[in-house]
């Protein structure tokens, strides 16, 4: 597990530019989790800058999915808020296709995926605190991405 506060925007850029930099080799799939306007979308959305996206990186949660190519890797980041139990049974073979290959899956609102998201895994829980400062906590689910946390606190 590896824990950052992060005390400003500029805070976030460079733990999201450390993120990116670790996972574009291999790609991952990460789960995201935190109450609306903890900064999800936000860190993704700098992820992606980090990564040269050029397309404007919005929150998919009316859509579900939004797809980013034009960057070094692909993103595609899911929203499974809107979606109900019937929903997520059906787009968990879309999330293994999406996330197969050197990509970079996000999936916001992953606690409502009902454990049907077997991968490993990075899983981020965003939390903030009365002074608006943001908690990123990164734990890997799987032994093949814990070379991720090892990494992010070693750089």
């Amino acid at each position: 597990m590896y824990s950052k506060t992060c005390y400003s925007i500029e805070d976030t850029k460079k733990l999201a530019e450390k993120f990116a930099k670790i996972t574009k080799e291999k790609g991952c799939f990460v789960n995201l989790f935190g109450d609306i306007g903890a900064g999800k979308t936000a860190f993704v959305r700098l992820v992606a800058e980090a990564l040269d996206i050029k397309e404007k990186v919005t929150s998919p949660s009316f859509t579900i999915l939004n797809e980013y190519h034009t960057g070094e890797i692909p993103i595609y980041h899911f929203d499974l808020y809107r979606l109900e139990n019937v929903g997520i049974k059906t787009i968990t073979d879309e999330l293994r296709e999406y996330s197969e290959g050197r990509c970079l899956t996000f999936v916001e609102w992953a606690e409502f995926s009902q454990g049907e998201v077997p991968f490993d895994r990075i899983e981020i829980n965003v939390t903030y605190d009365d002074d608006d400062n943001r908690c990123y906590t990164f734990t890997a689910i799987g032994k093949d991405k814990e070379y991720i946390i090892d990494k992010m606190k070693g750089e």
